[in-house]
């Protein structure tokens, strides 16, 4: 077996469904999962039929790369949201959502080669895919915290030069999970001359970019490279999916962009992995990126939930409203000691409210502390009423006392 698969870690779900095991909820509360942040609002009709009246496309094998008017629909929705023009046949692919792809991009450019180990940098907190991703490219995660007295921004200032020689993928999360920060233009200016002066890649993870609390609508990656002169994405690639935009996590489908020659070198591994997109998964894929009104419609269900929930937490938690995402990234009361752990599991006990504890979304390092220590994170994805009714509890839990 591959030895590095014993250097991965239990998934956060997996521990927190050891964190409960022998916990019994309270029968007198229906359970309410603020756990998994899987989209809970109705798919548009309009994707299901493109899926269904495309099933014919299931008797050929699809492309890897994708057709053209598979692509184009890329491009053209990223001329629309960012105002930026791609080529359709080299600056972009199809993927199978944006989870396998950043685990795939990571195979594609690390070398592991080299010695001393590669470096691949994860903000902290993080997707865990990002960590995951590292370790089985043969690389060495170096964990970035992020500051919550500046809206919970990656301290790239923190990462010390030898690190950054040794660098060869930097993850950015931005909107990010779990915090919902979004990056500004003068960090990614900061960041793109780290990668200019090292020579490290930029995988930009923007599948949240859709869901926005502020008028102004996320900046991507590719529209700051643009911004700040790079119109060639050098060492750049953004990743998104349709998952949360437009509420079809089953779909398993997204799209890379940017830096053409990475492109062709992850479509040259894509071939050998087994990855294209089927043929009717790309039809619906089509009708999705090619419609604005299901999401704004979705993001504006989501802007009510935030209203309406996050006042009710406020004056027991230590939460405000994210720039994006779906999340509410909150600290524990102090009487908790910062044990996310405990605070999880006796909300759930007593009320049948189920949190993330943050500490399982970060890592202790020697340079840092886990700094989800004493945070949960909380998906609003669930109906606005059920997801009120949860508020509720935890306000009265936090009440409660300990």
């Amino acid at each position: 077996m591959n030895p590095l698969l014993s250097r991965l870690q239990p998934y956060p779900f997996e521990r927190l469904k050891q964190l409960f095991a022998g916990v019994t909820p309270n029968p007198e509360f229906p359970a309410i999962s603020l756990g998994i942040g899987e989209p809970k609002h109705a798919t548009p009709a309009f994707i299901k039929e493109a899926l269904s009246a495309s099933l014919g496309a299931l008797a050929a094998y699809p492309a890897t790369a994708g057709d053209l008017k598979l692509r184009s629909a890329f491009t053209d929705w990223l001329q629309s949201r960012y105002r930026l023009a791609l080529d359709p046949a080299t600056q972009v692919l199809p993927v199978n959502g944006s989870r396998e792809a950043l685990f795939s991009l990571a195979q594609t450019v690390v070398d592991p080669t080299v010695s001393p180990a590669p470096v691949v940098i994860s903000p902290n907190p993080f997707y865990q895919i990002y960590e995951g991703a590292a370790l089985l490219s043969g690389a060495e995660p170096y964990y970035v915290p992020s500051v919550p007295a500046r809206n919970f921004a990656v301290d790239w200032d923190s990462v010390p030069d030898d690190v950054w020689a040794r660098t060869q993928l930097v993850f950015v999360c931005s909107p990010g999970n779990p915090t919902g920060a979004v990056m500004p233009l003068d960090e990614w200016k900061k960041l793109f001359a780290l990668s200019d002066r090292h020579g490290f890649v930029i995988a930009a993870d923007e599948c949240y970019s859709e869901i926005y609390f502020r008028d102004e609508p996320p900046l991507s990656g590719l529209e700051a490279s643009v911004k700040l002169g790079r119109p060639d994405f050098k060492n750049l690639i953004a990743l998104t999916s349709l998952s949360k935009r437009s509420n079809v996590p089953g779909l398993r489908s997204g799209f890379v962009a940017g830096d053409a020659a990475i492109v062709k070198k992850f479509l040259l591994y894509r071939t050998y992995h087994g990855s294209a997109m089927s043929g009717t998964v790309a039809a619906a894929s089509i009708a999705a990126w090619g419609d604005e009104a299901h999401v704004i419609e979705n993001r504006a269900m989501y802007r009510a939930k935030f209203a309406a929930v996050t006042p009710l937490l406020e004056p027991v938690l230590d939460v405000r409203l994210p720039d994006a995402s779906f999340y509410l990234w909150a600290g524990v009361p102090e009487v908790w000691a910062g044990d996310d752990e405990a605070f999880a599991r006796s909300l759930y006990a007593q009320y049948n409210v189920t949190v993330l504890p943050g500490s399982y979304l970060a890592r202790d390092t020697s340079h840092s502390p886990n700094p989800g220590r004493g945070r949960i994170r909380m998906a609003l994805v669930a109906e606005t009423a059920e997801c009120v009714e949860a508020a509720g509890r935890i306000v009265r839990f936090v009440k409660d006392g300990r």
